[in-house]
């Protein structure tokens, strides 16, 4: 059996968004507290007992989040042409922090937007 280790970094920012071509109330600008959690996953330790330091993972989805926190999402990309729903934040987030984070053997495993705190969508790729 291949062992697997998955570590997991919660962080939230908030935002304000609108739907496009969205009938109901998310079609006007709206804001939530977005709460963010990063898995990434290895299947070896480092010489220290590590898959990764948590402030590795920490450090990049803060890096990445900055540009998103307390701004209007429709005016940044990629949400200038896609909607901004939790489902296209979270595979954004994926794609962003998995540009920082990515080695041979640690990879960003999934990514979870949390838009309230009953709803959120959950990305990864098999």
């Amino acid at each position: 059996m291949t062992a697997r280790y998955t570590l997991k970094v919660v962080t939230d920012f908030a935002a304000s968004h609108s739907l496009r071509n969205y009938e109901g109330a998310c079609q006007r600008m709206h804001g939530h507290n977005w709460k963010i959690e990063v898995e990434a996953s290895a299947n070896k330790l480092n010489e220290v007992g590590m898959a990764v330091d948590f402030k590795v993972i920490k450090k990049a989805t803060n890096q990445v989040i900055e540009g998103l926190d307390h701004y209007h999402l429709n005016d940044i990309p990629p949400f200038t042409e896609i909607n901004p729903t939790a489902e296209n934040i979270a595979a954004h987030l994926y794609a962003s922090i998995g540009l920082i984070i990515n080695t041979d053997t640690v990879k960003i495993s999934a990514v979870t937007v949390w838009e309230t705190e009953r709803a959120c969508a959950r990305y990864a790729e098999e």
